[in-house]
Order: C-alpha cells, then structure tokens, then sequence
C-alpha cells in the first residue's frame, strides 16, 4: 500500500437498516481502524453480508451514520475500498479481460492494463488460466480472480462476503493465502463469514451478531477463549441460537 492518507478509521453510528417494516439491524456502533482483520461471525441470518453491504455504501441506512473520517470526501472513500461476494459476478469474457475491464473502468491508460492484469492474474495463481472464459472456471478459480479484480484497484479496505463459503478445503486454503497477502502488504480486511475454524485462523478482532444486534466486539482470542455474553458461548459450542 501507499503511505496515502488513510480513509480509516470507519465508525459506525446507531446503524439501523429496515425492509418491508421489518427492522433487520438494531443501532449498530462500531469503530473499525487501520491495521486490524476485522471478521463478522454470526449464524445465518444475524446480519452480516447487511452490514458489509450498508459500511460499502450498497445500501442505505434507515437511520444512523456510516462515516469513513479519513476520507475527507464520499467519493474518496469509494474509490479506495472494494467488495468481493460470496459469488462473484463474472463478465463473459476471459480471466484476463475481466481484469483489463477493472482497469479501464478505473482510468488505466491501455497501455499499463496488460502488464498490470498479468501481475494480478500470477499473484492469484491464475497466469496458467488467463485466456479461459471466467464463466467456465471452478468455484475457487472465480473467486481468486474475483480477489485478483480487487487487488488491481489497490483497495485500502477490502470487504469480503463469505468468500469461501462453497469451497472445499483446498479452494479454500488459496483464497485465505490471499487475504493473508492482502493484510500483509497493508490492506484492511473486513470479512463476514459463520465459519468459526476461519475466524480463529484470520482474524484479528470479532463483530459477533445475532438476529441483527451486535452482541460482542472484542479481540479475536478474548471472544474465543471467554467471550463475553450467552449467545457468544452458545455459538462457539455449537448450540442453536434463538
């Protein structure tokens, strides 16, 4: 990463999102800095890819604030942050042109695009595969392309939806190699997943939320080894959340 001026830290205030009358998060409050990979835990349906979507500016809150302080302008923070899901949207073209297209969007001069998508297609693995339709790659493939799509941009903040939800355990090692990279060389991580044995392998600070309420907020080893509330314990265990 640049030493640019950072977007962070992001804070979170009184967050509430509501659809169809239905109130799907409850005045949310967080502070998320630099340095720190952030993972969202949760059962199904507690509230995660909402907040993900709502901090990345996808949805509007219907109350509350979402501020990035270091941005100094909305525009700013857009531009230096990215989100992968968990099931990209791959154009119907090759590995390779779906990066140049990344990079074209992005104001690339033409002739910087080849040599910068065959560096972000060797970083993710994927030289080998560069002329293959991306539509036709394997679950893992379209996600470590997905992750190298990011990476071209240069994101300050990363946000990742269950990145590796439908993989198997060999897909699932690279793309965690790559969020690993990705920490390593400056980048923010904030990723949802309900994967408890990935949260203990990457994370560095716990947002646990059930039925849309953030419960608990606290290191990675603190949540593990004591967390703090009920529904916490019963969640590490494995029993069923109500």
């Amino acid at each position: 990463m640049s030493a640019r001026q950072s977007i962070l830290p992001l804070e979170v205030r009184q967050l509430v999102f509501e659809a169809s009358g239905t109130r799907l998060l409850h005045d949310v409050n967080l502070s998320l800095t630099v340095g720190q990979r952030t993972v969202i835990l949760g059962p199904n349906g507690a509230g995660k890819s909402l907040l993900l979507r709502l901090c990345h500016g996808l949805l509007t809150p219907s109350s509350g604030d979402i501020n990035w302080r270091g941005a100094g302008t909305r525009d700013r923070a857009i531009r230096h942050q990215a989100m992968v899901f968990q099931r990209p949207v791959m154009l119907r073209r090759s590995a390779h042109a779906n990066i140049t297209h990344t990079l074209k969007i992005r104001g690339v001069a033409r002739s910087e695009r080849r040599e910068r998508a065959d560096a972000a297609l060797a970083l993710a693995g994927l030289s080998s595969l560069a002329d293959r339709p991306a539509r036709l790659m394997s679950g893992g493939e379209q996600q470590r392309l997905a992750l190298a799509r990011a990476w071209i941009t240069e994101p300050e903040v990363l946000f990742l939806d269950e990145p590796t939800a439908s993989l198997d355990p060999a897909a699932t090692r690279a793309v965690e190699t790559l969020i690993e990279g990705f920490h390593t060389a400056g980048t923010k991580i904030i990723m949802a997943t309900h994967d408890l044995g990935q949260a203990r392998r990457l994370a560095d600070e716990i947002v646990f939320l059930n039925k849309g309420r953030l419960v608990e907020f606290s290191p990675a080893r603190s949540f593990f080894e004591n967390p703090e509330t009920e529904e916490g314990r019963a969640f590490i265990t494995g029993d069923l959340l109500w």
